[in-house]
């Protein structure tokens, strides 16, 4: 499966990779490399919104499956994406990058190494379609 984020911002601009670990190397460090925290510019972050979101008073829902809550925001750069249960995602200009900070609230949570894992073991891969987790 890939997941494609759509955006109006043309610019192209490589994601900050960590370095390249050789073969062999001490899996201490392997380890920590692995856990280390994608961040800087590039950085994908998610999270997870069990709760209805509304946008001048007007709730959001899916245009696939009409659901009301219980989302997946996606934020890379100043955008902001909202993805549902059943798979369907778009680009939410109402959300901004300080409202998305705010929801992160701190430091803690869990690494994946792409959107597409995060997007799988957090059940937004369409495999939940119609159910909401709580």
């Amino acid at each position: 499966m890939t997941l494609v984020l759509r955006t109006t911002d043309r610019t192209r601009e490589p994601a900050p990779r960590l370095p390249v670990l050789p073969a062999g190397t001490d899996p201490l460090l392997q380890l920590q490399y692995e856990t280390h925290p994608v961040d800087g510019p590039g950085a994908i972050r998610c999270v997870g919104h069990p709760r209805e979101l509304t946008f001048g008073g007007i709730p959001a829902r899916c245009s696939a499956c009409r659901a009301r809550r219980d989302w997946l925001l996606i934020n890379h750069r100043r955008n902001v994406w909202i993805r549902c249960r059943c798979g369907n995602q778009w680009l939410e200009p109402e959300i901004s990058r300080a409202a998305f900070d705010a929801l992160i609230g701190g430091p803690d949570g869990t690494s994946y190494p792409s959107v597409e894992a995060a997007v799988i073991a957090l059940g937004f891969d369409g495999v939940f379609v119609g159910i909401y987790l709580e």
